[in-house]
């Protein structure tokens, strides 16, 4: 059977308590010692020395634990579309694995429903996102739609607005009304959003930028929007 990796001590304690099983886990002395919370690992914690972890988390940046985990339970994407006031983000074209790890940490502990990606030419759940997002993506829901720019045209109906994040959009960030179910779509910074991405969209919204750098990290932009709607939400 297939299994993947996920390595740091926050991701590893959260896919112990998140949806897909843990087969094992292999943690240092220290680790072990030190972290009561292994004690209640549902599964084998064997311990093994740090280069022996490293090699098998294939990175230094494993904090003493790596896990065996099951492959990634991916969401439907159309799934993300059924509740009644969804809060969800949409990327297009990002691969950089710490920005989709930031993006999902962000998502998750603004309450979103969901995250998508398109099965092609982006970044998707690894070891690497998995301990970018600190866990994170092992509560949300995260999906892969074969065809962004048609699934946006299906998240299209009464209460459920897409807005395409860009600089050069018509509306101000904060005077844009979230309180409905919302798509916030980003892209890679520099490319953008593809055009076919962005026409199948209700608005394009912008942050405004006032130092001499034009542009937000991508993670950062969507952190911006997402707290966005929490407030407006909460406001209401």
């Amino acid at each position: 059977m297939s299994e993947d990796l996920v390595y740091g001590r926050q991701p590893v304690r959260e896919a112990l308590r998140g949806r897909r099983a843990v087969r094992e886990v292999l943690a240092t002395a220290k680790a072990r010692e030190t972290l009561a919370w292994l004690d209640d690992a549902p599964c084998p914690v064997r311990i093994a020395d740090t280069g022996e972890i490293g090699n098998f988390a294939r990175s230094t940046d494993h904090q003493g634990l790596v896990a065996r985990v099951d492959p990634y339970p991916y969401a439907d994407p159309d799934e993300l579309l059924e509740g009644p006031a969804p809060l969800i983000v949409a990327l297009d074209g990002v691969t950089d694995p710490h920005n989709l790890g930031a993006i999902a940490r962000s998502a998750e502990c603004a309450g979103a429903a969901g995250l998508v990606v398109p099965r092609h030419g982006s970044a998707v759940v690894t070891a690497a996102v998995a301990k970018a997002s600190a866990g994170a993506v092992e509560h949300l829901p995260i999906a892969v739609a074969p065809n962004l720019a048609d699934w946006l045209g299906r998240a299209r109906r009464p209460g459920l607005w897409t807005y395409a994040a860009a600089a050069d959009g018509a509306v101000p960030y904060a005077d844009a009304d979230y309180t409905d179910g919302c798509v916030f779509v980003l892209g890679a910074e520099g490319a953008g959003l593809r055009p076919r991405v962005r026409a199948a969209c209700d608005a394009a919204v912008a942050l405004p930028i006032a130092g001499r750098i034009d542009s937000l990290n991508v993670s950062v932009a969507a952190g911006v929007l997402l707290f966005e709607a929490v407030r407006q939400r909460g406001a209401r």
